[in-house]
């Protein structure tokens, strides 16, 4: 051991004459401790919501999804699409038809986006993770289904189980303006679903406006015979996502767009990352603050050791070991501010993790979980002392550099 972190951890711990020195070094410990743990406690709370998210997001969208660079639809039988189809890796397809229309329940009229979908879908996805009530249906004998999104469910006044169809209604391709004009009905296709379920998937862009129906009613609507708007893939668990998409890229071509899971959501994502690092850069900041308090507890702490100072030049120190007393009496202070916060971050964020002690409030079933999800990662709490350690570097190395003289 040093003589200089000896010194200074000895200050530390000793008692001086001056009682404030003690209680400014006890604010500064505290509010490093409470930032630190803030921020190990944050950012696992981030960390649980992105796995939410993302559990949401796999839960419905497909691993791989093609779709047209230009234009709305496209019909994939062609030698292009059955070569890239026979990719290995590429487990199953399902096709995808989506175009506006009209809900007409009892006396309430809602535009909603429809989603066509093959009985594949019911492979791809998981969407009993998804459903509120009721049960994913798509066609049964001649019935068709279709399954609403919660917020839509809300606007229509519907539920699942409801005798009473959704009347859909849809504007004809190729009809012209003098037909529509004179008659009205000619311009519009209508169809008939009963209401199979209700989803949430936690977008209110999706959750308020999109209905699943089966794609063979979506094609009856919209007029369409074998065109889609999407296919999408799903792999093997041992596939490389990235490498069957470069893979199908290449074959079929730049005038079709193959997007991950994660460009699929990529707003989303980048979204919730943008939040996480803005609000540690605000914790970061009131870190800086915190440390600040040391700067005045170690000014305080040199005026005292005046003497103490004088005895050192006088036995042969140099200026370079007084300066290292200090400076580890500060990184001293902000070390153990730092592994008790983090200590302190950490046990809180795993019983919250285990037992779920923080609850989100509402109504039962309001939400997809009921307590605040959090998932520790160990690079958060390498993050938060590498923070604390660099702000506290920085700050406590003016002060002490500028009181100590030659």
């Amino acid at each position: 051991m040093s003589v200089s972190f000896f010194i200074a951890r000895r200050y530390l711990f000793s008692k001086k004459s001056h009682n404030i020195i003690n209680v400014i070094s006890l604010i500064s410990v505290v509010g490093i401790t409470v930032a630190s743990a803030a921020m190990v406690i944050v950012l696992s709370i981030f960390n649980g919501f992105g796995a939410l998210v993302e559990d949401t997001f796999n839960a419905f969208d497909p691993d791989l999804k093609i779709t047209p660079r230009t234009g709305k639809v496209f019909d994939y039988h062609t030698p292009e699409f059955e070569k890239a189809l026979q990719v290995n890796g590429v487990l199953m397809i399902s096709e995808s038809l989506e175009e506006n229309a009209l809900f007409i329940f009892n006396d309430r009229q809602v535009p909603v986006l429809v989603k066509g979908v093959s009985e594949d879908f019911r492979l791809m996805t998981d969407m009993d993770k998804l459903l509120v009530s009721g049960s994913f249906r798509l066609r049964e004998d001649v019935v068709d289904f279709v399954t609403l999104g919660t917020g839509l469910a809300q606007s229509l006044g519907a539920r699942a189980g409801f005798v009473q169809p959704i009347e859909i209604y849809t504007p004809r391709r190729n009809v012209s303006a003098n037909v529509a004009l004179t008659n009205p009905l000619a311009a519009f296709t209508s169809a008939s679903a009963q209401i199979g379920g209700t989803f949430l998937l936690s977008q209110p862009e999706l959750d308020e406006q999109l209905g699943i129906i089966p794609i063979q009613l979506a094609r009856e609507l919209f007029d369409y015979e074998t065109e889609i708007t999407s296919l999408n893939l799903k792999l093997t668990p041992d596939a490389s996502a990235r490498r069957v998409r470069a893979e199908i890229q290449r074959i079929i071509g730049y005038n079709f767009r193959v997007e991950t899971r994660f460009e699929q959501q990529r707003e989303a994502y980048r979204m919730l990352q943008i939040e996480k690092w803005v609000t540690f850069l605000i914790l970061s900041l009131i870190l800086l603050i915190a440390v600040f308090n040391i700067v005045g507890s170690i000014t305080m702490l040199i005026e005292e050791k005046k003497e103490d100072i004088k005895s050192l030049r006088n036995l042969g120190a140099p200026r370079q070991m007084i300066l290292r007393v200090f400076l580890y009496h500060g990184w001293l202070i902000s070390l153990l501010g730092a592994v008790s916060g983090i200590v302190l971050g950490t046990v809180v964020s795993l019983l919250q993790q285990h037992f779920g002690f923080l609850r989100l409030g509402g109504a039962p079933g309001a939400y997809i979980v009921e307590a605040y999800p959090i998932i520790v990662q160990f690079t958060d709490i390498l993050m938060t002392f590498g923070i604390v350690s660099l702000i506290s570097l920085f700050t406590v190395f003016y002060p002490v550099n500028s009181r100590i003289k030659n």
